[in-house]
Formats: C-alpha cells, structure tokens, sequence
C-alpha cells in the first residue's frame, strides 16, 4: 500500500488470492490526507459508474494539488492538477456524471446510454443531481434533464 494509507486485506474465492484495494476509496483517502479536492476523470467515471467494462490500467483523477503518480499492483492511480471547474456541485454523485457525459461527447450519448444512467441513480437522486448541475455546460446539463425525467410506463 502507499505510506501511511491502509486497507483491510480482502480474500477472493474466484481469484484464489488477495483482491487489489478499490481505486476510488484510495484515492478519496489520498486527498484527505493531502486536503485536496478531486473528482474521477471522464473514463475513470465511467468506469466507476458501470457503463464501461473495461477495467483502465490506470486511473485518472482531476485535482487541485500537484500531479502525482501512485502504483497499487498492476493499476497506476493518476492524480493530474487542474481547476476543477465541474467541483462546484455539491454531490459527489453529480461529478461522477458530468465527467462520465463529458467522455462520452455530445454526439455518442445515446437513448441507450441516457437510460443505463437512468437505472444507476434513484428517482430523488436524480432529481438532486438536475438541481445540482444547473450551471453545467448547455448539453451536459440538457443530457441530465434527460436522465433526470420520470420514466413512461413501458420503460
């Protein structure tokens, strides 16, 4: 593990053998300890939210503190400074998915892609989350009104 973060060692059935820690927890507890603001970047994002399977080499945060490099097995976690301009939402939730839309682009988000999101976050939370991103970029924000929207009878 990385001087002073710890983990509590977890055991796989499937893999035979310890499991790597988890990414993201690790990475929340780096910026704790270096009081930085972080938020998962666009592939990063996704992957936290499940609409991508592949799992990245390497993980990429966006941060207010200096670039930095941190290797946990065979994942590199990446924090990359910049101004977090998308930090100013108040739910977590909410920059997971700006950044996963931002990947994305505005001309891939599909009905398909709209409703996979759909399905991750509750009817409140996204209710919470369209409040939140009111001030994101026009089509990011057009895209979660969509998320957002109650779901017809059929689907």
């Amino acid at each position: 593990m990385i001087r002073g973060i710890y983990d509590y060692p977890r055991h796989s059935r499937a893999l035979h053998g310890p499991v790597s820690p988890d990414i993201d927890q690790v990475a929340h507890a780096l910026a704790r300890k270096f009081g930085w603001r972080i938020q998962p970047d666009g592939a990063t994002a996704q992957n936290l939210l499940g609409l991508s399977t592949q799992v990245p080499a390497r993980a990429v945060y966006l941060s207010d503190g200096p670039d930095r490099s941190y290797a946990l097995g065979k994942t590199s976690l990446a924090f990359e400074h910049t101004v977090l301009k998308e930090a100013g939402f108040k739910l977590p939730e909410s920059r997971l998915l700006v950044q996963a839309l931002k990947a994305y682009g505005e001309d891939r988000i599909t009905p398909k892609i709209i409703a996979a999101i759909r399905k991750k976050f509750t009817p409140a939370l996204r209710q919470r989350m369209l409040l939140d991103t009111k001030t994101a970029t026009g089509w990011v924000y057009a895209a979660i009104q969509e998320i957002a929207r109650k779901e017809d009878v059929n689907g």
